[in-house]
């Protein structure tokens, strides 16, 4: 089943090896990345610009989410990073340009 999320923030996860991706998120995935944390999944989330503009690059990122994943459910027994196509990664660059981030 496909989600329907509207992405809304800017976090930035960190895995059990050390490293750190940025993702655009919103608060229910944001509470599944805190809740994989306590389970051991990743390191650590953390919010970097809440109630982002909804600009069109975010509209197109949210698109390519909404068809590709689905939203964990609180039994979750693994964390799932969205992986990015070139493309997305283009539109997340661009998103954190516009929200002054990096």
């Amino acid at each position: 089943m496909k989600s329907h999320e509207t992405l809304t923030l800017i976090e930035e996860i960190t895995k059990n090896d050390g490293s750190k991706y940025i993702e655009i998120s919103n608060m229910v995935q944001n509470g599944r990345a805190e809740l994989a944390a306590d389970r051991g999944f990743i390191k650590q989330v953390r919010i970097l610009q809440l109630n982002i503009p909804h600009s069109p690059h975010v509209t197109k990122y949210e698109h390519y989410i909404n068809e590709n994943y689905t939203m964990p459910t609180e039994d979750m027994d693994h964390f799932e990073e969205w992986k990015k196509t070139p493309e997305m990664q283009k539109e997340i660059e661009i998103i954190l340009r516009e929200n002054h981030i990096g």
